[in-house]
């Protein structure tokens, strides 16, 4: 019964992954990664120019979808999402330059990190098979097995992220700080320590990255 409780909860919040991705602001036009590289040099002291981060604090961006990386930097540049540093990066960008930034971090390559083998198996069960006890939906029902997440649906790549960010930014959508129809109520049902293990699980996930 607990597996059925699950999967549906999956299933619903597919459906509506999918009604959010086919709402949000796409564009027919297309990023050039080579101008990219140039534009996003002022990304490079957070991010790292390949987009691999060295800081926990900042989110690794290579191989992250580049829709995703389109539509965040559009609501730091309206301000629907809050970040003093991110607010100000993104103001000047017009809408080619972030087709072109995000084209150019989408084709690099995440570098994983590892997982504390202490949180290992709550993290996955928690990942694979969410909670049906608190109704928390296993993550990968819209993020993937392997955490690649899914570019058209504007969901985006988890596997290889920091843990000290993910926890943050699920703090932030516990709190409502960061706004998500989808990951608000989720994140309000993880305890501390699940989202400390689930962090840790996604911070040593691999996948292949799709190439262009």
């Amino acid at each position: 019964m607990n597996k059925i409780v699950v999967m549906l909860t999956g299933a619903a919040l597919m459906a509506l992954a999918m009604n959010a991705g086919a709402a949000g602001d796409q564009s027919a036009a297309v990023g050039n990664a080579a101008a990219g590289q140039t534009k996003a040099a002022t990304c490079a002291a957070c991010h790292g120019a390949d987009g691999n981060s060295v800081s926990p604090q900042f989110p690794k961006l290579a191989g992250q979808n580049a829709d995703y990386i389109v539509r965040e930097l559009q609501r730091f540049k309206s301000g629907e999402r809050k970040n003093a540093i991110m607010s100000g990066m993104a103001a000047p960008l017009s809408e080619q330059d972030m087709l072109d930034v995000a084209a150019w971090f989408s084709s690099q390559t995440v570098k994983p990190g590892e997982a504390d083998p202490n949180l290992v198996k709550t993290g996955e069960a928690i990942y694979r098979g969410g909670d049906a006890a608190t109704g928390v939906p296993a993550c990968l029902a819209c993020h993937g097995p392997d955490g690649a997440g899914n570019g058209p649906m504007l969901i985006p790549a988890l596997a290889g992220q920091h843990a000290d960010y993910v926890v943050t930014q699920l703090q932030a959508f516990a709190n409502a700080s960061r706004k998500s129809p989808m990951m608000d109520p989720i994140a309000a049902r993880l305890t501390p320590a699940q989202m400390q293990a689930v962090a840790s699980y996604i911070q040593g996930l691999h996948y292949a990255p799709i190439q262009p």
